[in-house]
Protein backbone atom coordinates (compact mmCIF):
# COMPACT_ATOMS: atom_id res chain seq x y z
CA UNK A 1 0.00 0.00 0.00
CA UNK A 2 0.94 3.63 -0.39
CA UNK A 3 0.63 5.40 2.98
CA UNK A 4 0.91 9.11 3.75
CA UNK A 5 1.78 10.35 7.25
CA UNK A 6 0.71 13.92 7.97
CA UNK A 7 3.35 15.30 10.34
CA UNK A 8 5.12 18.62 10.85
CA UNK A 9 8.41 16.92 11.77
CA UNK A 10 9.73 13.71 10.21
CA UNK A 11 12.26 13.37 13.06
CA UNK A 12 9.64 12.97 15.78
CA UNK A 13 9.70 9.55 17.44
CA UNK A 14 6.06 8.74 16.61
CA UNK A 15 6.45 9.74 12.96
CA UNK A 16 9.68 7.76 12.55
CA UNK A 17 8.28 4.64 14.20
CA UNK A 18 5.15 4.61 12.07
CA UNK A 19 7.25 4.98 8.92
CA UNK A 20 9.62 2.21 10.01
CA UNK A 21 6.76 -0.13 10.94
CA UNK A 22 5.00 0.44 7.61
CA UNK A 23 8.14 -0.03 5.54
CA UNK A 24 9.04 -3.17 7.49
CA UNK A 25 5.73 -4.62 6.32
CA UNK A 26 6.43 -3.75 2.69
CA UNK A 27 4.49 -0.51 2.32
CA UNK A 28 5.58 2.70 0.58
CA UNK A 29 5.48 5.69 2.94
CA UNK A 30 5.60 9.47 2.43
CA UNK A 31 5.85 11.94 5.32
CA UNK A 32 3.92 15.09 4.40
CA UNK A 33 4.25 18.39 6.25
CA UNK A 34 0.63 19.30 6.94
CA UNK A 35 1.07 23.07 6.77
CA UNK A 36 2.80 22.85 3.38
CA UNK A 37 -0.17 21.10 1.81
CA UNK A 38 -2.61 23.20 -0.14
CA UNK A 39 -5.90 22.27 -1.63
CA UNK A 40 -7.52 22.46 -5.04
CA UNK A 41 -11.20 22.47 -4.16
CA UNK A 42 -13.31 21.69 -7.21
CA UNK A 43 -16.69 20.06 -7.63
CA UNK A 44 -15.49 17.21 -9.79
CA UNK A 45 -11.96 16.38 -8.69
CA UNK A 46 -10.67 17.44 -5.26
CA UNK A 47 -6.86 17.47 -5.07
CA UNK A 48 -4.14 17.96 -2.44
CA UNK A 49 -1.00 19.71 -3.71
CA UNK A 50 2.44 19.84 -2.11
CA UNK A 51 5.50 21.82 -3.24
CA UNK A 52 4.04 22.58 -6.65
CA UNK A 53 2.87 19.08 -7.45
CA UNK A 54 -0.31 17.09 -7.09
CA UNK A 55 0.07 14.45 -4.42
CA UNK A 56 -0.53 10.86 -5.52
CA UNK A 57 -3.56 8.85 -4.51
CA UNK A 58 -2.80 7.32 -1.10
CA UNK A 59 -4.41 4.11 0.09
CA UNK A 60 -4.27 5.40 3.66
CA UNK A 61 -3.48 8.61 5.54
CA UNK A 62 -2.21 8.66 9.14
CA UNK A 63 -2.96 12.12 10.58
CA UNK A 64 -0.54 13.37 13.23
CA UNK A 65 -2.22 16.74 13.73
CA UNK A 66 -0.87 18.90 16.56
CA UNK A 67 -3.34 20.87 18.66
CA UNK A 68 -1.86 24.19 17.50
CA UNK A 69 -2.83 23.48 13.86
CA UNK A 70 -6.17 21.75 14.42
CA UNK A 71 -8.17 23.99 12.10
CA UNK A 72 -5.88 23.77 9.07
CA UNK A 73 -4.84 20.20 9.83
CA UNK A 74 -8.40 18.88 9.89
CA UNK A 75 -9.11 20.76 6.64
CA UNK A 76 -6.22 18.86 5.00
CA UNK A 77 -7.49 15.54 6.39
CA UNK A 78 -10.97 16.35 5.10
CA UNK A 79 -9.54 17.00 1.64
CA UNK A 80 -7.82 13.60 1.65
CA UNK A 81 -11.16 12.05 2.69
CA UNK A 82 -12.75 13.68 -0.35
CA UNK A 83 -10.11 12.15 -2.62
CA UNK A 84 -11.11 8.70 -1.32
CA UNK A 85 -8.05 7.95 0.83
CA UNK A 86 -8.76 5.92 3.97
CA UNK A 87 -7.97 8.19 6.94
CA UNK A 88 -7.07 6.38 10.15
CA UNK A 89 -8.71 9.18 12.14
CA UNK A 90 -11.24 11.26 10.26
CA UNK A 91 -11.45 15.05 10.37
CA UNK A 92 -14.77 15.17 12.22
CA UNK A 93 -13.50 12.81 14.92
CA UNK A 94 -10.29 14.80 15.39
CA UNK A 95 -12.24 18.06 15.70
CA UNK A 96 -14.67 16.45 18.13
CA UNK A 97 -11.91 15.22 20.44
CA UNK A 98 -9.97 18.50 20.32
CA UNK A 99 -12.94 20.44 21.69
CA UNK A 100 -12.74 19.49 25.38
CA UNK A 101 -16.21 20.76 26.17
CA UNK A 102 -17.85 19.06 23.18
CA UNK A 103 -16.07 15.78 23.87
CA UNK A 104 -17.15 15.75 27.52
CA UNK A 105 -20.75 16.51 26.56
CA UNK A 106 -20.74 13.61 24.09
CA UNK A 107 -19.20 11.23 26.65
CA UNK A 108 -21.65 12.37 29.33
CA UNK A 109 -24.62 11.75 27.04
CA UNK A 110 -23.50 8.14 26.61
CA UNK A 111 -23.03 7.56 30.34
CA UNK A 112 -19.21 7.45 30.40
CA UNK A 113 -17.67 8.12 33.82
CA UNK A 114 -16.38 11.70 34.09
CA UNK A 115 -15.18 14.04 36.84
CA UNK A 116 -17.88 16.48 37.90
CA UNK A 117 -17.35 19.41 35.54
CA UNK A 118 -18.63 22.96 35.32
CA UNK A 119 -18.45 25.35 32.38
CA UNK A 120 -19.50 28.97 32.28
CA UNK A 121 -18.67 32.11 30.33
CA UNK A 122 -19.44 34.66 33.01
CA UNK A 123 -21.12 33.14 36.06
CA UNK A 124 -22.86 35.57 38.39
CA UNK A 125 -21.91 33.32 41.27
CA UNK A 126 -18.39 31.87 41.09
CA UNK A 127 -18.66 30.22 44.53
CA UNK A 128 -21.73 28.29 43.29
CA UNK A 129 -19.79 27.10 40.23
CA UNK A 130 -17.10 25.73 42.56
CA UNK A 131 -19.65 24.24 44.96
CA UNK A 132 -21.44 22.51 42.07
CA UNK A 133 -18.38 20.36 41.27
CA UNK A 134 -17.87 19.36 44.91
CA UNK A 135 -15.97 22.33 46.33
CA UNK A 136 -12.24 22.97 46.72
CA UNK A 137 -9.79 21.63 45.80
CA UNK A 138 -10.76 21.96 42.14
CA UNK A 139 -8.91 21.70 38.83
CA UNK A 140 -9.28 24.64 36.48
CA UNK A 141 -8.45 24.04 32.80
CA UNK A 142 -8.15 26.23 29.75
CA UNK A 143 -10.21 24.68 26.95
CA UNK A 144 -7.34 25.22 24.51
CA UNK A 145 -4.57 23.87 26.78
CA UNK A 146 -2.43 20.81 25.89
CA UNK A 147 0.22 18.67 27.64
CA UNK A 148 -0.76 20.04 31.04
CA UNK A 149 -0.38 23.69 30.03
CA UNK A 150 -3.21 25.88 31.30
CA UNK A 151 -4.19 23.47 34.09
CA UNK A 152 -4.26 24.78 37.66
CA UNK A 153 -5.02 23.01 40.94
CA UNK A 154 -6.74 25.44 43.29
CA UNK A 155 -6.59 24.01 46.80
CA UNK A 156 -8.90 26.53 48.50
CA UNK A 157 -12.13 28.20 47.46
CA UNK A 158 -10.54 31.66 47.60
CA UNK A 159 -7.70 30.55 45.33
CA UNK A 160 -10.19 28.96 42.93
CA UNK A 161 -12.26 32.14 42.80
CA UNK A 162 -9.17 34.24 42.08
CA UNK A 163 -7.94 31.93 39.30
CA UNK A 164 -11.38 31.69 37.66
CA UNK A 165 -11.84 35.45 37.76
CA UNK A 166 -8.35 35.98 36.33
CA UNK A 167 -9.01 33.62 33.42
CA UNK A 168 -12.38 35.25 32.79
CA UNK A 169 -10.74 38.65 32.79
CA UNK A 170 -8.71 37.39 29.81
CA UNK A 171 -11.90 36.13 28.09
CA UNK A 172 -10.55 32.58 28.30
CA UNK A 173 -12.89 29.58 28.12
CA UNK A 174 -12.38 27.32 31.10
CA UNK A 175 -13.60 24.10 32.67
CA UNK A 176 -13.82 23.66 36.44
CA UNK A 177 -13.53 20.04 37.56
CA UNK A 178 -13.52 18.12 40.78
CA UNK A 179 -10.11 17.01 41.99
CA UNK A 180 -9.88 13.20 42.14
CA UNK A 181 -7.71 12.99 45.25
CA UNK A 182 -7.64 9.19 45.37
CA UNK A 183 -5.84 9.09 42.00
CA UNK A 184 -2.72 10.31 43.84
CA UNK A 185 -1.38 12.38 40.95
CA UNK A 186 -1.44 9.38 38.58
CA UNK A 187 -3.48 8.65 35.50
CA UNK A 188 -3.74 5.77 33.03
CA UNK A 189 -3.10 6.16 29.32
CA UNK A 190 -4.96 3.51 27.34
CA UNK A 191 -3.84 3.20 23.72
CA UNK A 192 -6.81 2.15 21.62
CA UNK A 193 -6.49 0.71 18.11
CA UNK A 194 -9.75 -0.24 16.44
CA UNK A 195 -12.02 -1.82 19.02
CA UNK A 196 -9.46 -2.84 21.64
CA UNK A 197 -6.89 -1.47 24.06
CA UNK A 198 -3.54 -2.67 22.74
CA UNK A 199 -1.34 -1.15 25.48
CA UNK A 200 -1.73 0.74 28.76
CA UNK A 201 0.58 2.57 31.12
CA UNK A 202 0.28 4.33 34.45
CA UNK A 203 1.72 7.85 34.43
CA UNK A 204 2.80 9.28 37.78
CA UNK A 205 3.39 12.99 38.28
CA UNK A 206 6.76 14.22 39.50
CA UNK A 207 7.21 15.01 43.21
CA UNK A 208 4.88 17.85 44.16
CA UNK A 209 3.21 17.85 40.71
CA UNK A 210 -0.45 16.85 40.31
CA UNK A 211 -0.18 16.69 36.48
CA UNK A 212 1.09 13.34 35.25
CA UNK A 213 2.19 14.38 31.72
CA UNK A 214 5.50 12.81 30.67
CA UNK A 215 6.41 16.19 29.13
CA UNK A 216 6.29 17.62 32.67
CA UNK A 217 8.68 15.10 34.22
CA UNK A 218 6.21 12.34 34.97
CA UNK A 219 7.17 8.66 34.86
CA UNK A 220 5.39 5.73 33.24
CA UNK A 221 5.10 2.01 34.03
CA UNK A 222 3.16 -0.93 32.61
CA UNK A 223 -0.23 -1.44 34.25
CA UNK A 224 -2.93 -4.10 34.14
CA UNK A 225 -6.37 -2.71 33.39
CA UNK A 226 -9.61 -3.85 34.96
CA UNK A 227 -12.34 -5.02 32.56
CA UNK A 228 -14.32 -1.84 33.31
CA UNK A 229 -11.33 0.40 32.53
CA UNK A 230 -10.75 -1.43 29.27
CA UNK A 231 -14.43 -1.16 28.30
CA UNK A 232 -14.54 2.53 29.23
CA UNK A 233 -11.51 3.34 27.06
CA UNK A 234 -12.91 1.53 24.02
CA UNK A 235 -16.34 3.12 24.48
CA UNK A 236 -14.81 6.61 24.74
CA UNK A 237 -12.83 6.06 21.52
CA UNK A 238 -15.96 4.83 19.71
CA UNK A 239 -18.03 7.79 20.88
CA UNK A 240 -15.39 10.18 19.51
CA UNK A 241 -15.25 8.16 16.28
CA UNK A 242 -11.49 7.63 16.58
CA UNK A 243 -9.82 4.43 15.34
CA UNK A 244 -6.46 5.21 16.97
CA UNK A 245 -6.27 7.30 20.13
CA UNK A 246 -5.06 7.64 23.68
CA UNK A 247 -7.75 7.62 26.37
CA UNK A 248 -6.65 9.09 29.70
CA UNK A 249 -8.40 7.68 32.78
CA UNK A 250 -8.29 8.34 36.50
CA UNK A 251 -9.08 5.68 39.09
CA UNK A 252 -11.74 7.22 41.30
CA UNK A 253 -13.74 5.81 44.19
CA UNK A 254 -16.71 5.41 41.84
CA UNK A 255 -14.75 3.70 39.06
CA UNK A 256 -12.78 4.94 36.05
CA UNK A 257 -13.38 8.51 34.88
CA UNK A 258 -12.22 9.84 31.51
CA UNK A 259 -10.05 12.97 31.52
CA UNK A 260 -9.31 13.26 27.81
CA UNK A 261 -9.35 11.44 24.48
CA UNK A 262 -6.23 12.25 22.44
CA UNK A 263 -6.44 11.85 18.66
CA UNK A 264 -2.65 12.02 18.11
CA UNK A 265 -1.19 10.09 21.06
CA UNK A 266 2.59 9.87 21.35
CA UNK A 267 4.17 6.46 20.83
CA UNK A 268 7.47 6.87 22.66
CA UNK A 269 6.15 6.68 26.22
CA UNK A 270 3.72 3.82 25.63
CA UNK A 271 6.22 1.69 23.68
CA UNK A 272 8.95 2.25 26.28
CA UNK A 273 6.70 1.51 29.25
CA UNK A 274 4.99 -1.56 27.80
CA UNK A 275 7.63 -2.98 25.44
CA UNK A 276 4.92 -3.40 22.80
CA UNK A 277 5.30 -2.54 19.13
CA UNK A 278 2.27 -0.26 19.06
CA UNK A 279 3.37 1.27 15.75
CA UNK A 280 3.11 -2.10 14.02
CA UNK A 281 -0.37 -2.58 15.50
CA UNK A 282 -1.49 0.69 13.90
CA UNK A 283 -0.16 -0.48 10.51
CA UNK A 284 -1.88 -3.87 10.95
CA UNK A 285 -5.16 -2.03 11.56
CA UNK A 286 -4.68 -0.11 8.31
CA UNK A 287 -3.95 -3.33 6.40
CA UNK A 288 -7.22 -4.86 7.63
CA UNK A 289 -9.42 -1.82 7.19
CA UNK A 290 -8.08 0.47 4.45
CA UNK A 291 -10.42 0.64 1.47
CA UNK A 292 -11.00 3.41 -1.04
CA UNK A 293 -13.92 5.67 -0.15
CA UNK A 294 -14.51 3.86 3.14
CA UNK A 295 -14.42 6.95 5.35
CA UNK A 296 -17.66 7.28 7.31
CA UNK A 297 -17.92 11.04 6.86
CA UNK A 298 -16.30 11.24 3.41
CA UNK A 299 -15.28 14.87 3.86
CA UNK A 300 -18.54 15.98 5.48
CA UNK A 301 -18.81 18.34 8.41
Amino acid sequence: MKIGILSRNKKLYSTRRLKEAAEARGHEVDIIDTLHCYMDITSSRPVVRFKGEELPSYDAIIPRIGASISFYGTAVVRQFEMTGSFCVNESVAISRSRDKLRSMQLLSRKGIGLPRTGFAHHPDNVPDLIKNVGGAPVVIKLLEGTQGIGVVLAETEKTAEAVIEAFMGLNANILVQEFIKEAGGADIRCFVVGDRVVAAMKRQGAEGEFRSNLHRGGSAVLIKLTPKERATAVAAANIMGLNVCGVDLLRSSRGPVVMEVNSSPGLEGIEAATGKDVSAMVIEFIEKNAQRNKNKTQGKG
